[in-house]
């Protein structure tokens, strides 16, 4: 038996017995008075607090003006207690929602949770971004109304989310995103949206090199072959030989060209980060200028600008003197005869910049984007014409990439280019 209950019923037998002594001493109408007044006590008292219950339940909070006396005071306490700890488990569930909330909202990747029905129900930031939502006026709407392109609407129809959908949205050209349905709960589902446009970019891109270096050397490969069966089955005059043999020479070369260059890209992609050894870029230039001369033989105007400011470079010596030399070799493959190449290094607040530029054929502006993709040319007739490999300007990029270096190309057709390296102050000594 319970305390409150106990205490009533001590109450009860007290009144009784002073009843029954006041009936016995007095009359017995006083007795029953006496203990009928005694229960009206009783009942007004649990009245009252029974009241302020009833009020508090209206509003329930920990408050501790929920007193009482006697058996309500254990009563209220209880509920006190029970209130205060409902209460900081809510706000702990609350704080965890937030937080949970939060970091979904902070993921890069897009999240949507989805009723039975494929309505919105919830989504993060992200997604809000990736399907150009708003989940204040778009949460309870079906999302098949909201993102209408054709596969999307048919792959939420099919219900079939083994494999995710690769979907490239009308209002983002050029993005691509990667759209997974997973299940959970009562029929309910979450649906990621992950951002992979660079992962589909390095694939194409991936497949494109595999694709040009195959053509790329199928080309010199085709010709070899058809010049040794032609020795093999003919015979020829020694001059006719001769020619042949210089033809096999010059494609075999050049595959041992694209060979260096593909080394030399692997090279630097495998490679740690270049040193800080001092560059002399006085000896360095004077290098370029005289294997510019050379590739030229006498037929362009060299040109080297004396530097404005002073400032060595530090880094890898081998991968500038490989970034560099392709500028200016290009430069002289480039330019017709009579042109102007001129070579220039400065220095100021910003850092230093190597700049080639030429009075060549030039290159229109919709090729400009793409000169440093592998393999990629403006005119391959020429490209092999003038001996290229079509790696020249990737490594260019990659080497400058790994010194914290920019190219920059301007060009107009007829009149010349302009490719300027960009180093930061801190690859310039003396800065």
């Amino acid at each position: 038996m319970s305390l409150p209950v106990v205490r009533a019923v001590v109450y009860f037998i007290v009144m009784a017995a002073i009843a029954a002594f006041v009936g016995a001493v007095v009359q017995p109408w006083a007795g029953w008075a006496v203990l009928v007044l005694g229960l009206i006590v009783q009942l007004g008292y649990h009245i009252v607090y029974l009241g302020r219950l009833e009020r508090w339940s209206r509003q329930p909070s920990a408050t501790a003006e929920l007193e009482g006396d006697g058996v309500w005071d254990d009563v209220f306490s209880r509920i006190y207690r029970h209130e205060k700890k409902l209460l900081e488990l809510i706000a702990r569930r609350e704080t965890e929602a937030a937080e949970f909330s939060a970091a979904i909202q902070a993921l890069t990747d897009g999240v949507i949770l989805l009723d039975p029905d494929n309505h919105i129900t919830w989504c993060n930031m992200t997604a809000e971004m990736q399907f150009g939502l708003t989940l204040r006026t778009d949460q309870g709407q079906p999302l098949a109304n909201l993102v209408r392109q054709p596969e999307f609407v048919a792959y939420l129809a099919a219900e079939e989310f083994a494999r995710p959908l690769l979907l490239r949205p009308d209002r983002q050209e050029g993005r691509v995103l990667s759209v997974h349905v997973l299940p959970y709960g009562s029929g309910n589902r979450l649906m990621q949206i992950k951002d992979v446009t660079q992962a589909d970019a390095l694939d194409r891109m991936r497949r494109d090199f595999v694709a040009n270096v195959s053509h790329e050397l199928r080309t010199p490969l085709t010709v070899l072959a058809g010049f040794l069966e032609t020795l093999q089955e003919i015979e020829l005059e020694p001059d006719d030989r001769r020619h042949y043999l210089e033809l096999m020479t010059e494609q075999s070369e050049r595959m041992q060209l694209i060979v260096r260059d593909l080394l030399t890209l692997s090279s630097m992609e495998a490679a740690p980060p270049p040193e800080n050894e001092e560059v002399d870029m006085a000896t360095l230039l004077d290098k370029l200028r005289r294997d510019a001369e050379m590739l030229s033989g006498g037929r362009h105007h060299i040109v080297l600008v004396a530097a404005e400011g002073s400032g060595d470079l530090r880094g890898a010596e081998s991968e500038l003197v490989s970034a560099l030399g392709n500028l200016v070799s290009n430069a002289v493959r480039y330019t017709p005869e009579g042109g102007t190449i001129t070579l220039s290094w400065h220095t100021g607040k910003d850092g230093g910049e190597f700049a080639v530029q030429d009075t060549g054929i030039g290159i229109e502006a919709k090729h400009i984007p793409r000169l440093t993709e592998r393999f990629y040319r403006v005119d391959r007739g020429r490209s092999r014409d003038t001996g290229g490999t079509g790696l020249g300007l990737a490594i260019v990029k990659h080497a400058l990439g790994r010194h914290r270096a920019t190219l920059d190309i301007s060009s107009t057709p007829g009149k010349g280019s302009r490719f300027a390296a960009r180093f930061p102050v801190s690859r310039v000594v003396g800065l």
